[in-house]
């Protein structure tokens, strides 16, 4: 018996450094069965340290991650690509190769002020923001269809 083939997401942010690298490292853990993740940005930056922190107490491991430039996936078919910030979705609010585009921001967490663990919380928020908006439509509810993003 062989398994259904696996809904391809796309999640693209500024820097690929923190957002789309927490959602691809997520979703691939969670619902990795169902889904095969991406992330890319249109500038690279590195994958943030703080990224890799926050995803490990919650047991994602997005250590080996490296940030990939949008060109990378040029001619890949994506079911659905998913913009994290408010400045990826400006930079390229058309995907060619994907059947469905949605933007759902993230605030930034490149721009936390603070002490280290003022910025370490700033950046869970964000992880449970971007966790919870996965859980809820990539989770069972919509274990149908990736469209079901497309409200």
């Amino acid at each position: 018996m062989t398994s259904p083939e696996r809904s391809r997401v796309l999640f693209i942010c500024t820097h690929n450094a923190a957002r789309s690298q927490m959602a691809e490292g997520y979703l691939r853990a969670r619902y990795g069965d169902r889904f095969e993740a991406f992330s890319a940005g249109t500038e690279v930056n590195g994958v943030s340290t703080d990224a890799i922190r926050v995803m490990q107490e919650i047991g994602v491991d997005i250590s080996r991650h490296r940030s990939k430039h949008i060109r990378e996936f040029d001619g890949r078919e994506m079911d659905v690509v998913v913009t994290v910030c408010d400045s990826a979705n400006a930079a390229c609010p058309f995907f060619p190769w994907a059947q469905e585009t949605v933007h759902q921001g993230f605030p930034d967490p490149g721009a936390l002020e603070g002490s280290e663990a003022e910025i370490l919380a700033g950046f869970r928020e964000i992880r449970d923001a971007i966790t919870r908006w996965i859980d809820q439509n990539f989770g069972t509810g919509s274990q149908d269809s990736p469209k079901s993003l497309v409200r």
